[in-house]
């Protein structure tokens, strides 16, 4: 994340001419310098979208006036737009299970400063991970699971006391309700351990072992009420061969995992990720 405070303004609407010009003219007009900008149509739905980074000390008003007096052009274009402070760090609640190597991997990077966000607290259905959590000086919350309508309604009620932005899936093996998934839409993510669409749901490394793959890779996405469907924020892979175990596979697919959650989340939290449809627009 830049040092100088930043507003990010992103943008998506039909597709017109104008677009570009009506936007910049506005910054431009107050005085404000663009320090990144980034478009794109997509051609299918006929729609553009637009991600552009202001320095805040360029313009003479803060953000709430900034939303103020954009919004008539924003209605004019039919936009659906939202403005951010990188000043005020995005809070991200991480849920878990048993296995650490995304968390830790998440900690770590927050720890550092690589990821500039707010860890307001770990939730878990397993108490493995507690001292490692509270360590790091975050609040952990178990959540027993026996009872699965009760347990996710504890953890929206968690994940809201907490003031959460984004929650994330580090590893939590368990399937969220559609409750959950409509009432935070846009705001999951889920690191899975498979190259979507390929081996959906439990373990696809063995599925992907039996099928004999030569790639097997990790997905970052959003949840959507479909299993493993939602639209994908970020992929990689890694070559595999046939004297490859299936612990082979998930030693390789750890590594993997981790990179893959870290790149999406950041894209994520700098507002680098549009959604068009069951598709995004990454703007790296």
């Amino acid at each position: 994340m830049p040092s100088t405070r930043r507003y990010t303004l992103t943008i998506s609407c039909p597709d017109r001419a104008g677009i570009i010009a009506a936007v910049s003219g506005f910054i431009a007009k107050h005085g404000g310098f663009i320090v990144e900008a980034s478009y794109h149509t997509e051609q299918d739905a006929q729609r553009f979208f637009m991600r552009q980074e202001i320095r805040a000390d360029s313009l003479p008003f803060d953000a709430d006036e900034f939303r103020r007096r954009f919004s008539p052009l924003a209605q004019d274009f039919g936009m659906a737009w939202q403005l951010s402070d990188s000043d005020l760090k995005k809070r991200l609640v991480i849920l878990v299970s048993k296995q650490d190597h995304c968390l830790d991997d998440l900690l770590h990077r927050w720890r550092s400063g690589e990821l500039q966000v707010e860890i307001p607290c770990v939730i878990s259905n397993h108490e493995d991970l507690r001292s490692f959590v509270e360590w790091h000086g975050i609040p952990y919350h178990f959540v027993d699971m026996q009872d699965k309508t009760a347990a996710f309604e504890r953890i929206a009620a968690l994940f809201e006391q907490h003031q959460g932005d984004s929650m994330v899936l580090a590893r939590f093996m368990q399937i969220l309700p559609p409750m959950l998934c409509q009432r935070f839409s846009g705001r999951i993510i889920n690191i899975h351990h498979s190259f979507l669409p390929s081996f959906v749901g439990a373990k696809p490394y063995h599925q992907a072992y039996q099928r004999g793959v030569k790639l097997i890779g990790a997905t970052c996405h959003y949840v959507t009420d479909e299993l493993d469907a939602g639209p994908i924020i970020e992929q990689d892979t890694v070559r595999i061969d046939h004297g490859d175990t299936v612990d082979d596979l998930v030693r390789y697919g750890r590594d993997i995992e981790k990179t893959v959650l870290s790149r999406g989340l950041r894209y994520h939290v700098e507002d680098r990720v549009l959604v068009c449809g069951n598709k995004t627009i990454v703007f790296r």
